[in-house]
């Protein structure tokens, strides 16, 4: 009988763990197009937590008193909303880098299967345009005879292309 529940309450004692142990886990973290293994994560289906050393490693950005930075650039992070991207435990220092993402505007795709992050240009590296209007250019026909977009202004477009590399 005691055997019984001295094996009893060891295994509730492992599955107790379990949750703990699952949640702390590697992960890839794609960043400015380069792949970094981070060894500990803290994730869940939207939010990515990492170390600020696993930060200036996958980033190049650190935590800075005036906010998240990269040599001169540099984002504010709200005062008023500290914890949702910078928290302690365990004696380190986390970072949550998908509520970093949402502050700058900046695409996020996650591949839960593989433990995998894909980060976009952020807002300040997106180059879009100042207006609808598209930019004159002048090209040739297959004749060769010039022909430049605002010579059809108003018209309806249709520009096909074609490149061999």
């Amino acid at each position: 009988m005691k055997a019984s529940v001295s094996s009893a309450l060891l295994m509730l004692l492992l599955l107790a763990m379990l949750p703990a142990a699952g949640k702390e886990i590697r992960a890839t973290v794609i960043y400015d197009d380069t792949a970094t293994q981070i060894n500990a994560v803290e994730e869940s289906s939207s939010q990515l937590w990492i170390t600020t050393a696993d930060l200036a490693r996958a980033t190049r950005f650190s935590v800075k008193p005036q906010g998240v930075c990269r040599d001169e650039l540099c984002f504010p992070l709200p005062k008023a909303r500290q914890e949702e991207f910078v928290r302690r435990n365990s004696g380190q220092e986390w970072f949550n880098l998908t509520a970093f993402a949402r502050l700058v505007r900046q695409p996020v795709a996650h591949d839960t299967s593989e433990s995998m992050w894909y980060f976009g240009l952020r807002s300040d590296q997106q180059q879009r345009l100042s207006s609808l209007r598209a930019p004159d250019f002048t090209l040739p026909d297959i004749n060769g005879k010039q022909h430049s977009l605002s010579d059809f202004r108003g018209k309806k477009v249709f520009l096909v292309t074609w490149a061999s590399w």
